[in-house]
């Protein structure tokens, strides 16, 4: 995988990642078509047309809401991040969800208007003056089309061609459609339904997402402000070879804004830059695979030596000095350029 444009096949991994989200997709759906009707609060039976609305418009809901979960959870805990692989995935299939949902919403509740169904959708209300029948379908609309932007910029052409920044920031867009989804069901479904399910759905998964977020921001300015301390010439203490497993890595705080990570293969030792050329991915949480640093994020490799991405890939990351005394390992805090050939560290033997 690669900043630069290359088309990246198929595996095993996108394809078990996809089946499992097909599957579960399709199993909430229909326990929802199942069970709804037996356990709604309705004095007058509800057309199924509108149960299939609603079936799709929370599984779509709770899609999101755990796609803005994953980031939080593998930052305090490393067994998820394979739910950062793929993650683009699943956005597209939030996507096509919601976009059920608008189809089945337009073809009920404006199928004989004799005006467009989008033109009747955005005419039939258009009071913004109060909070009590306010226009939710507009914001509906908001959340849809900040999904749709992300599904169709999620393949690597457009970060090739809009560059990292641009499309990350893009791509932010993901907590615009969020909060507007909130606001669509709380003032929509919530407001005329009002029930104990949909208030569990609604508040429970927004607060939660909110709550992962925070725990994270948390954790990640702890570790920021406990950075390590150079001597006058400028290197900073690592670790003991031994404390960096094998095949792994060790991130050491610079400063607030700048980290390295230090790896180990076997008994070679080199440091490079944390931050993934492609997101400002992690790589100290990462692996080496086949010789390389990976990435946890999207797999983006990068070679120990010299911060090189193996061709045909042209990404490069900086390395650091490193140096060995006394059984600790240390660091220079000051970068190479990206990709600077830098004579690693070899032990006499791997550490027990």
């Amino acid at each position: 995988m690669s900043v630069r444009y290359i088309p990246v096949q198929w595996n095993r991994n996108k394809w078990l990642y996809d089946g499992v989200l097909v599957a579960a997709v399709t199993l909430y759906i229909a326990l929802f078509l199942y069970l709804g009707p037996a356990l709604a609060e309705h004095s007058k039976p509800v057309d199924t047309q509108v149960w299939r609305a609603r079936a799709f418009g929370t599984c779509a809901f709770l899609m999101l809401s755990v796609i803005l979960a994953i980031g939080p959870l593998a930052r305090l805990d490393s067994r998820f991040l394979p739910l950062l692989y793929n993650r683009r995935h699943f956005g597209v299939m939030t996507f096509a969800v919601a976009s059920a949902h608008a189809m089945f919403v337009l073809d009920w509740y404006f199928a004989f208007s004799r005006t467009p169904k989008l033109e009747a959708l955005l005419g039939s209300n258009t009071d913004f003056s109060h909070l009590v029948g306010f226009p939710f379908e507009t914001l509906g609309i908001v959340a849809l089309l900040a999904m749709a932007v992300m599904a169709f910029t999620s393949h690597d052409f457009w970060l090739n061609f809009l560059g990292p920044k641009l499309w990350k920031m893009l791509h932010f867009a993901v907590y615009i459609g969020y909060v507007t989804a909130v606001g669509h069901l709380t003032l929509g479904a919530w407001f005329d339904q009002g029930t104990l399910g949909l208030g569990l759905l609604l508040f429970g998964a927004a607060g939660a997402v909110a709550l992962l977020h925070l725990l994270a921001g948390l954790k990640e300015r702890r570790i920021a402000a406990n950075h390590a301390m150079s001597d006058d010439d400028g290197w900073v203490p690592v670790c003991a070879p031994g404390e960096i497993p094998d095949k792994r890595g060790r991130i050491v705080v610079l400063s607030s804004e700048e980290r390295v990570a230090v790896f180990r293969d076997g008994i070679t030792i080199a440091a490079v830059a944390n931050a993934c050329a492609h997101q400002n991915g992690p790589l100290g949480e990462g692996k080496i695979v086949g010789g390389c640093i990976t990435c946890p994020w999207h797999g983006f490799g990068y070679r120990m030596r010299d911060g090189r991405s193996p061709p045909p890939f042209t990404e490069m990351i900086p390395t650091y000095r490193l140096r060995l005394s006394d059984d600790m390992l240390y660091v220079h805090q000051t970068a190479n350029p990206p990709g600077t050939d830098q004579e690693p560290i070899t032990l006499e033997e791997a550490p027990a």
